[in-house]
C-alpha cells in the first residue's frame, strides 16, 4: 500500500450481487433494481434486529445462489452493521458455518468490507469471498435517536436511515466488475457535535479520501463516469463539492450521493437516506445493474461512517468520520 491506497494486481471481480429494499425505499428509484422487495419492514420477524439479521442473511444467501456457489464454495464472509457489537452480521454468520470478519465503519463499511475482501482475495489467500452490509430504519432509530413510539419531531437536516442490504460475492476471477483499487480513509473530524447533522460531519471526511486518491494516483474525475459517495445527504453533498473545489478538484460533474438518490422525493426525506444500508442497497442494485450492461464503465465508490455512540454524543464529544474508497471498472 502506498499513500493510503492499495492496487490491486490480480483486479478481483464482483460476479454476483443480491440487494434487498424495504417498503419506502422500493418507493423511489432504486427499488426498482432492488432484487428483493420487501412488502413488510418487519420481514417476518417479531422484532427489527431479527428483521435486520434476516436481511443480511438473505442477501449473503441471494450473492452465492446468483453466482451459482454453494455455501461451502465460499472460503470467507466479511460483514457489518450499525447496531451494538455488530450483531445482525455476527448472527447472520453463524448460520454459514463459513470464516467471519466482522467490520465496522458505521455508514462506511460496505466500501469496508470490498476492500478487505478484495485484499484477500487479490493476495491468494482465498478464491471467493462475500462483503456484505445493511441497516433497518427502526433499529437504527432506537438505538441512536428515540423510541418510534415517542413521535420525536424530526428537525430539517436530518436523513432517514435506510431499511436495506447488500452483498457482493468477489472471486478471483470470472465475469464481472472488477475492483482496482482501494483507499483506506483517515478518521477526520471537524468539530460537528450536531448528531442529526450527518451530512456536515462526514462530508470532509469524504473530501479527505476523494482528494487523496486523486493526488497519488494522478487520475482526473473526468476519466469516471460517476464518483459516488456513500449517504451525504442533499447537505453533505454540496458541502464536499465546495471543499474539493476549494482544493482544486472538480467533481460537480459526475458526483452522485447514494443518500439523494434512494428516495423518490427527497424533500419529504429531509437530506435523504443515510445508514449502512444506504451505500449497499444502491451499489448493489442500480450501480452493478448499469455497469454489467456497460452503462457505466468507470466508478469511485466512496462510501462514508460517522463513527459515533449515543455514549460519545451524551458526554458533548464531536463527531469523528471516515470514508473509504474503491474503484470499480467494466
Amino acid at each position: 500500500m502506498e499513500h493510503q491506497t492499495i492496487i490491486f494486481r490480480r483486479q478481483p471481480r464482483i460476479v454476483a450481487v443480491s440487494s434487498i429494499a424495504g417498503t419506502k425505499e422500493c418507493e423511489g428509484v432504486i427499488g426498482r433494481y432492488a432484487e428483493t422487495a420487501l412488502s413488510d419492514d418487519m420481514f417476518g420477524e417479531s422484532t427489527y434486529e431479527k428483521a435486520e439479521c434476516k436481511m443480511l442473511s438473505h442477501v449473503i444467501d441471494g450473492a452465492i445462489t446468483n453466482a451459482h456457489l454453494r455455501r461451502e464454495d465460499v472460503d470467507m464472509i466479511v460483514s457489518g452493521d450499525l447496531l451494538n457489537q455488530i450483531i445482525s452480521a455476527s448472527f447472520a454468520a453463524r448460520d454459514f458455518s463459513v470464516p467471519f470478519l466482522g467490520v465496522y465503519g458505521a455508514c462506511s463499511t460496505m466500501a469496508e468490507s470490498l476492500a478487505v475482501a478484495a485484499a484477500f482475495v487479490d493476495g491468494g489467500y482465498c478464491r471467493r469471498a462475500v462483503a456484505a452490509t445493511g441497516s433497518h430504519f427502526a433499529s437504527a432509530e432506537r438505538q441512536y435517536r428515540y423510541p418510534l413510539e415517542l413521535g420525536t419531531t424530526r428537525p430539517p437536516q436530518s436523513q432517514w436511515t435506510v431499511t436495506g442490504a447488500g452483498a457482493s460475492l468477489i472471486a478471483a476471477e470470472g465475469d464481472g466488475v472488477r475492483i482496482t483499487s482501494a483507499t483506506l480513509g483517515k478518521v477526520v473530524d471537524f468539530g460537528v457535535t450536531d448528531v442529526n447533522n450527518m451530512g456536515a460531519a462526514m462530508a470532509p471526511a469524504a473530501a479527505d479520501t476523494i482528494l487523496t486518491y486523486f493526488r497519488r494516483t494522478g487520475k482526473e474525475p473526468s476519466e469516471f463516469d460517476l464518483i459516488v459517495t456513500g449517504d451525504l445527504g442533499a447537505l453533505g453533498s454540496r458541502l464536499l463539492k465546495d471543499l474539493t473545489w476549494e482544493k482544486g478538484l472538480d467533481i460537480s460533474e459526475n458526483h452522485v450521493d447514494c443518500g439523494e438518490i434512494v428516495y423518490n422525493v427527497i424533500e419529504d426525506e429531509f437530506q435523504g437516506g443515510s445508514g449502512a444500508g444506504c451505500s449497499a442497497l444502491v451499489l448493489n442494485s442500480y450501480l452493478y445493474s448499469k455497469m454489467m450492461t456497460g452503462s457505466l464503465k468507470k466508478v469511485l465508490f466512496v462510501a462514508t461512517g460517522a463513527l459515533l455512540s449515543t455514549t460519545s454524543s451524551g458526554q458533548g464529544e464531536s463527531i469523528p468520520c471516515i470514508a473509504h474508497a474503491v474503484t470499480l471498472e467494466r
